[in-house]
């Protein structure tokens, strides 16, 4: 099983080990958090929640109903690609959830790093849904759901990656994302 680091060849031929980073994505409600906590307990590694770095604006724009836009996003995703980037520039590996809806923003937060995997959790609107309408405490209301959807562009296969469903229990996803991260990182 993979361990903190991925061991890979570094160019003098000898085995050394790489951070990787996690970006578990998808819609709101659709279990990032339960996902990237089971796999941080999983792997050993460290989770941030990506939601506590949205800026106060965004989180009372999404309280009041409202979708964000890209604009609003922008400094979010800024927050994300720094905490990726002080975990790989201290050599260490982790786990974080943001949404990463578009293309657009997986592209910025990877920045052509192939030790930056996305795992995204596929999910019908009806299931979601019902998970959003249970859901307490959160900012984000179920109302803001077919936003998200409208706005989700889901990876291709040429970024590569490792895709779990939302039906399927937490330690099914936690299994699947490990055995398809294994394969991943040499």
């Amino acid at each position: 099983m993979i361990g903190a680091a991925a061991r890979h060849r570094g160019y003098s031929g000898d085995m050394v080990e790489q951070p990787f980073i996690l970006v578990v994505m998808g819609v709101s409600g659709v279990g990032k958090t339960t996902l990237a906590t089971a796999l941080a307990a999983s792997l050993n590694l460290p989770v941030k929640e990506g939601d506590a770095l949205h800026p106060p604006a965004n989180v009372a724009k999404m309280e009041a109903g409202q979708p964000l836009s890209d604009e609003d996003r922008a400094p979010w995703l800024v927050r994300i690609k720094e905490w990726i980037d002080t975990q790989l520039d201290y050599g260490q590996s982790g786990i974080i959830t943001c949404s990463a809806l578009k293309r657009a923003y997986r592209d910025a937060l990877r920045a052509n790093r192939t030790n930056v995997v996305f795992v995204y959790i596929d999910g019908e609107k009806s299931l979601i849904r019902k998970r959003l309408t249970k859901r307490k405490g959160h900012f984000m209301p179920a109302s803001l759901l077919l936003s998200q959807f409208a706005a989700l562009e889901p990876p291709a296969a040429d970024e590569y990656p490792i895709v779990v469903s939302a039906a399927d229990t937490p330690k099914d996803q936690v299994r699947k994302a490990i055995e398809a991260l294994n394969h991943r990182l040499p």
